[in-house]
């Protein structure tokens, strides 16, 4: 009897592995034998669990689960402002459906404008009528079934006109951050910012009057020293003190119930321990993200490897956490100085993506203008390259996303 049940269970076992896909990608198994990875603990119903929010609107729980799932086999891809800047000042439809017939799966839009000081909330004011397009493009976005991210450029709260420190007196570099936390001098003037982005939120809606769900990503970049929330104009304690009153405030004051948080440093970071050193806690955050533009500035292959190495960082400490992981912001600009890197996108973004078991539910590249473009519209030296990128198996475009907003 004994010797039966050893027998029907090895057949069960050898059916199991010779039923595996043979990508290593979906199937957790790689030529080489079984990859090491967590066990897979998400469900429709416990999805809350693992969010910032446990009061989540039923389709920004939506949203976190299918993109934590999309991400063991795809990816969405998407583009700053695709709606709003065109390379040549070139208006109508985005770069991208002008290079392969497709918007992007993912709109990335901003509240500097929203949240500047000159808005005024008059329809004659050009600050607003950003805030207008911008609500109106999230809009578009979401009736497309595209997915929506905010990133924020904050103005320094002393004179609020730059978010660079190369615009800043040292006075200010030192002082603007720790002043915005509770008791600080500016405390009042960035939870009027957060009013500001609370209502934007909070009215966001869709034709059935329904919360547009979106991904929020503040004060990113902060490993390095160019925004004012840097490294070194803050401790430790104060990154993640103002992290966690940002969500805190929005979340439980404002009754803001339709984000997703992602944080997102730049690219020093090659270790979890040194990713989380300004981690403010898995209850506060839903995506771990990274924008990395500099490994892939000269084309090489260590580069991209570098880049591959520390996706694989992100995306194990994402199954570890049951988070979602990201490249939240990359590309190479070309301009009429710049030429394209060959192979930028189907070599170089694709390998640094999806080598070694790597699982990112996004890629965000930067907006395109008149002088110059990230993803190359129709007609480019590099535009095929784009579009055999986006015609992976792997990727995901407007016209391909799925259902994001409601659970199996």
């Amino acid at each position: 009897m004994k010797k039966n049940i050893l027998t029907a269970a090895l057949a069960l076992i050898v059916f199991a592995i010779t039923s595996c896909s043979k990508d290593d990608r979906y199937s957790g198994m790689s030529d080489d034998g079984p990859i090491n990875e967590q066990p897979d603990v998400l469900t429709p119903e416990n999805a809350r669990s693992y969010m910032v929010d446990a009061s989540a609107t039923a389709e920004t729980v939506a949203l976190f689960y299918n993109l934590k799932k999309l991400s063991k086999t795809k990816y969405l891809i998407g583009q700053q402002d695709a709606f709003a800047s065109f390379y040549n000042n070139a208006g109508g439809d985005s770069d991208i459906k002008k290079a392969t017939g497709s918007d992007p799966a993912l709109l990335g839009s901003d509240f500097m404008f929203i949240t500047d000081d000159q808005n005024d909330g008059t329809p004659a004011n050009w600050f607003y009528q950003q805030e207008q397009m911008i609500i109106n493009n999230v809009k578009e976005a979401y009736n497309k079934g595209m997915v929506n991210i905010f990133s924020w450029h904050l103005r320094e709260p002393f004179e609020g006109e730059t978010f660079y420190t190369s615009d800043m007196t040292d006075q200010q570099k030192q002082e603007a951050f720790a002043s915005i936390l509770p008791g600080g001098v500016n405390h009042d003037y960035y939870k009027a910012k957060l009013d500001k982005v609370a209502s934007v939120l909070n009215n966001l809606k869709d034709n059935n009057n329904k919360l547009i769900p979106v991904i929020f990503r503040p004060f990113h970049e902060f490993d390095g020293n160019w925004f004012w929330w840097g490294t070194a104009y803050c401790t430790p304690a104060q990154y993640q003190q103002a992290w966690q009153f940002t969500v805190e405030y929005l979340r439980d004051t404002k009754n803001v119930h339709n984000v997703l948080y992602a944080f997102a440093p730049d690219n020093s970071y090659t270790t979890s321990n040194n990713y989380l050193s300004r981690y403010p806690g898995d209850d506060y955050i839903d995506i771990l993200g990274m924008d990395n533009y500099g490994d892939f500035a000269n084309g090489s292959s260590t580069g991209v490897t570098t880049a591959n190495n520390k996706l694989k960082m992100l995306s194990d400490l994402a199954r570890e956490k049951v988070k979602i992981a990201a490249l939240t912001e990359t590309g190479f600009r070309v301009t009429s100085g710049t030429s394209p890197i060959t192979g930028f996108f189907t070599n170089n973004i694709y390998t640094a993506m999806t080598s070694n078991n790597v699982e990112l539910a996004f890629v965000m590249f930067w907006n395109n203008d008149q002088s110059g473009y990230y993803v190359p519209p129709a007609g480019q030296s590099n535009t095929q390259d784009f579009v055999q990128f986006a015609n992976k198996a792997e990727s995901v475009l407007q016209n391909t996303v799925p259902d994001m907003y409601t659970l199996p």
